[in-house]
C-alpha cells in the first residue's frame, strides 16, 4: 500500500484528490495540506510514511518545489508528481530537475488521480502531451549546434520529419522500441501505449526497458531527452 501525501492549496482540489487516493486500495491518504510550511512540518515528521508526493507548484506560502526537495531528502524513495496550473518549460524543467517524475497540468488533470499514481508507481512518468511538446521544445532550441548534433536535424528534414539514421548505421532502435519512444514522448502512459500498440502493458513494460537500455537511461523524461539529443524524434518547426 503506497502512501500518499496531498499538497494543495485549492480545498475543492485538494478533497478531490484526496477522494480519489481513498477509494483507491492500493493508496492510502497519509496527509492532505495546503501550504508549504504544513507540507514541511508534516514531512519532519519521523512518524509519517510518504511514498507519493502529490503537489503544486504555486502555494500561499512558496513554491511546490521547496516541497518536492525536502520530501525527496527526507524520504529518497517518495515519487513526486506535479499538478499545476503553471505549463511554462522553466517550472517543468525546475520540477524535473528537483525530484518530479511527472508534471500534469491541471486543465488536463485525470478524474481518477489515483490510477495514474499507480501507473506511475508502476514504472511511468506521467506527463501532459502539452507540457511533453513544451520540453521538447525547449530542449531542442537549447541543443548547441555543430556538425554532429545538426546532421540528425537535418536528415530528419530531408524526410519530413522522421528522424532517421544515416543510411547504412544500423538503427539503435528497433521499429516497435522507436513507435513507443513517440508514444512516451507524446506523454502516453504504459496502459494507453500497450491499447494504441495492441499488446500487453507487459510488452510495453520490455520495449520500455530495452531503449531505456541502449540510451543509457532511467527514466521517460531522460529517455525524452536523449532521444531528441541523438535526432531519434522529430524534430518541427
Amino acid at each position: 500500500m503506497w502512501h500518499v501525501l496531498i499538497v494543495e492549496d485549492d480545498s475543492q482540489m485538494r478533497d478531490f484528490f484526496a477522494a480519489s487516493v481513498s477509494r483507491c486500495p492500493e493508496l492510502r491518504l497519509a496527509g492532505s495540506v495546503g501550504t508549504v510550511a504544513e507540507a514541511m512540518a508534516w514531512l519532519d515528521d519521523d512518524a509519517n510514511l510518504v511514498d507519493v508526493l502529490l503537489t503544486d507548484l504555486g502555494l500561499p506560502d512558496g513554491s511546490g518545489l521547496e516541497v518536492i526537495r525536502h520530501a525527496t531528502k527526507l524520504h529518497p524513495r517518495c515519487e513526486p508528481l506535479v499538478i499545476s496550473l503553471f505549463g511554462d518549460e522553466d517550472n517543468v524543467l525546475a520540477s524535473i530537475e528537483a525530484g518530479a517524475l511527472g508534471y500534469i497540468h491541471k486543465d488536463s488533470a485525470p478524474d481518477d488521480i489515483a490510477q495514474t499514481i499507480l501507473e506511475m508507481k508502476a514504472g511511468a512518468s506521467p506527463i501532459s502531451p502539452m507540457i511533453a511538446r513544451k520540453v521538447l521544445a525547449k530542449y531542442a532550441s537549447s541543443r548547441p549546434r555543430s556538425p554532429e548534433t545538426t546532421a540528425p536535424a537535418a536528415t530528419v528534414a530531408a524526410q519530413g520529419g522522421e528522424a532517421r539514421k544515416p543510411a547504412g548505421e544500423p538503427a539503435l532502435l528497433s521499429p516497435r522500441e522507436h513507435e513507443v519512444l513517440m508514444l512516451i514522448a507524446r506523454g502516453f502512459s504504459y496502459a494507453e501505449i500497450a491499447r494504441l500498440q495492441t499488446v500487453s502493458v507487459h510488452t510495453v513494460q520490455t520495449h520500455i526497458k530495452n531503449l531505456y537500455s541502449k540510451l543509457s537511461v532511467h527514466s521517460k523524461n531522460e529517455a525524452v531527452f536523449e532521444a531528441s539529443r541523438l535526432g531519434l524524434l522529430p524534430i518541427r518547426g
